[in-house]
């Protein structure tokens, strides 16, 4: 496990660089969740090829610090995941994002496409408004999610999300929560389609149907599908979700 100390977020961030062949693959997680325990499984898959691998927790997040001061905004996340990779010295790179995480992914590939070699997004938030998690954690007050929301989401959920959930600072989900509900401007399929490098959209089979496949079908972007598996793709078949992505990075077609 790597530390490095961000400015903008006012604490350490920890990743974790995993060897491996070729420009690395960048991971950035979903709300509630932590790279460090839902992508190992994922990069050490043999379908994943032995590629080097960057699994960032972010703050509030994992083993990254958890400052009560700092916004937790996509927006700043995403400035976050830029700066750690200025630091560290990645020249060119692959960025995936899951869910939250996509939303962040696409802000960082717009800070950074000069140096991005592709996108790769999996159900992510394209627009205002969140998803049913994070609409009922932001219709809670700060102080109503952080004295008695989180522990009965916790107490509540039942899949292997709640592993990772606990490693998250209560403040730290209902902001991210809250930034997701409120969105970003231009919005981030604006920001999605606007970029110049591969980008492509993975949707577990079990999420369908979605009307932003459609939609992005629609428009050209390049749709992957994870069989047998739904939004929490990563534990659900995390095999086939590393060949999607190695597919990704080399640029194979999926069957029709």
């Amino acid at each position: 496990m790597n530390s490095f100390y961000s400015r903008r977020a006012g604490c350490s961030v920890r990743w974790q660089d995993l060897p491996g062949s070729g420009d690395p693959v960048v991971f950035i997680h979903g709300l509630g969740c932590a790279s460090s325990y839902e992508y190992p499984r994922v990069v050490c898959d043999p379908n994943f090829g032995a590629r080097r691998a960057i699994l960032i927790d972010l703050p509030g997040s994992g083993y990254s610090d958890k400052p009560e001061h700092y916004s937790y905004k996509t927006g700043d996340q995403a400035r976050v995941v830029a700066e750690l990779l200025d630091n560290i010295g990645v020249k060119t790179f692959w960025l995936y994002g899951h869910s939250m995480g996509g939303s962040i992914a696409i802000e960082t590939a717009i800070l950074m496409q000069a140096r991005l070699n592709g996108l790769i997004v999996s159900e992510p938030n394209f627009h205002a408004g969140g998803g049913m998690f994070s609409r009922s954690i932001a219709a809670q007050s700060e102080p109503q999610f952080v004295e008695h929301g989180y522990a009965q989401l916790l107490a509540a959920e039942t899949s292997a999300w709640a592993g990772s959930l606990q490693s998250n600072a209560p403040f730290a989900v209902w902001r991210g929560a809250t930034s997701l509900v409120e969105g970003a401007s231009p919005d981030w399929e604006a920001q999605f389609l606007s970029l110049s490098c591969p980008i492509t959209l993975i949707f577990g089979e079990l999420s369908l149907p979605d009307k932003d496949v459609d939609s992005l079908k629609g428009k050209g972007v390049a749709v992957k599908i994870i069989p047998a598996a739904g939004h929490s793709m990563s534990w659900e078949n995390p095999s086939a979700l590393a060949q999607t992505l190695s597919d990704c990075l080399t640029g194979k077609k999926q069957p029709a």
